[in-house]
């Protein structure tokens, strides 16, 4: 090779690097150098050392978010296991219109966020919304689905189990076509029921799928923010005020730049101590 030939493989992988550095890199690094100063965009950045974690100790507020959020995921991602992969056995079977129920529910995935958003907003009013008319028109009371500190997080995880579930229907479709027949067929011939063919020949094999779907449910859940933003604006009461939610407060409303990355890579780390407890613990339990 010549010495022009040998700079080629650089200049290939130069594109990669430099988004790399730009857009993974360097944010990353900022945003930990940020933790430790006192910024508000206009004025320079000042060093405040660890102020800004002292602050996220004592900060009540933060502490209820994080609460919220937990509290969302332990309603979410089972209630969107359970109905995802019923629906992809439902879908595994021969039945007329497959085709048509698989497009189906992977519809919500690709609309926008905010038009779902607002259509069960308008779903769930307390006045007008169709539910509480539905339940007006037999008689039966109404119900504050987005007013009442108690029901909101419900509501919105609901709201967010139908939007995402038709993916990891996909998911577990092309984890349950991956099962050999002849598994099934041998726990036939020793008179297994229904149930001991799902539970010690369908979730073993499917391990790697559920695991998987766990893990992305856990950061798509992590990321909640467009829902309780648009349908509650965090209350009634802080009670679906997500973290990412504060974080974004801090950061774009009271522009309290340091503090927000303080409230991020703590945040990170979190999601980071879940899923390994998930990965040491939820993978070896299926």
């Amino acid at each position: 090779m010549t010495r022009r030939d040998k700079w080629i493989p650089y200049g290939l992988v130069a594109p990669y690097i430099l988004h790399f550095a730009v857009f993974v890199a360097f944010p990353v690094v900022f945003s930990v150098v940020l933790t430790f100063h006192s910024w508000n965009i206009i004025s320079p950045m000042e060093f405040v050392g660890l102020a800004n974690y002292t602050r996220l100790f004592k900060d009540r507020l933060f502490w209820q978010a994080i609460y919220n959020t937990l509290r969302f995921l332990i309603i979410h991602i089972p209630l969107q296991i359970v109905i995802a992969l019923a629906l992809a056995e439902l879908l595994n079977r021969t039945i007329r219109g497959a085709s048509f129920f698989r497009a189906a529910f992977f519809l919500p995935v690709i609309v926008s966020g905010v038009v779902v958003t607002i259509l069960w907003q308008q779903l769930l009013g307390y006045n007008m919304g169709m539910l509480n008319r539905i339940l007006t028109a037999i008689s039966l009371p109404r119900v504050p689905w987005l007013d009442d500190p108690t029901v909101a997080m419900y509501s919105i995880a609901v709201m967010v189990t139908w939007k995402n579930v038709g993916l990891y229907v996909i998911l577990f479709l092309v984890g349950l076509q991956t099962v050999p027949v002849q598994y099934y067929e041998a726990a036939d011939l020793e008179g297994a029921t229904s149930w001991q063919k799902f539970r010690f020949i369908t979730l073993p094999m499917i391990n790697p799928t559920i695991f998987t779907v766990v893990v992305l449910s856990t950061i798509g859940g992590f990321s909640l923010f467009i829902e309780p933003y648009i349908m509650t604006e965090g209350g009634p009461m802080n009670s679906t005020l997500s973290a990412v939610m504060y974080i974004y407060r801090q950061a774009f409303q009271y522009y309290h730049m340091g503090y927000s990355a303080t409230l991020g890579f703590f945040f990170a780390l979190l999601i980071l101590f879940v899923v390994a407890i998930q990965k040491r613990y939820v993978e070896q339990e299926i």
